[in-house]
């Protein structure tokens, strides 16, 4: 069975040349794909041990060895000893790792920005509009679980079949 692309496909697919646009800011700052992974885990869960930072990225403990090492000496992270346990240590971020994140919204945002100003007004109050509507609902339908989505999912999936 083919299946033709859903038109709504063009928002992962903006967000994507929203991403690369960033990528490349970071690269000039010598930060590669899997450090900024890191260094989001690292924000999102201050305090986090490589091993934990290892399972939450699905990869493995030398690679996050090597990754937090290197963000470690290129400023983004730092290191404390973990009180619970003295063989490990815990990760946070930087300020400097906080100024890259204020650079990639700056970045995400000129885009945008450039993005919207092909719109008239109009145009442009109803696609904000339509877009607060979507993400408001994508946050519930994830927060619940995905129900809706699963159950789509498990109907078409049953409607497949011989």
């Amino acid at each position: 069975m083919t299946t033709m692309e859903h038109p709504a496909r063009k928002i992962t697919k903006i967000a994507r040349e929203a991403e690369r646009l960033v990528l490349l800011a970071a690269r000039e700052e010598g930060v590669g794909t899997a450090e900024i992974d890191c260094i989001h885990a690292v924000r999102h869960h201050p305090g986090i041990t490589q091993a934990e930072l290892a399972a939450a990225l699905n990869t493995d403990k030398p690679a996050i060895a090597r990754r937090t090492a290197s963000l470690e000496r290129k400023g983004y992270l730092r290191r404390e000893p973990n009180p619970h346990d003295g063989r490990s240590q815990l990760l946070y971020a930087t300020g400097q790792a906080e100024g890259l994140r204020n650079a990639k919204a700056e970045a995400e945002s000129a885009f945008y920005d450039y993005l919207l100003a092909g719109l008239d007004e109009p145009a442009r109050q109803a696609f904000l509009a339509a877009l607060d509507t979507l993400y408001c609902r994508s946050k519930e339908e994830s927060r619940a679980g995905f129900p809706h989505v699963k159950k789509a999912l498990e109907e078409a999936a049953y409607e497949d079949r011989p």
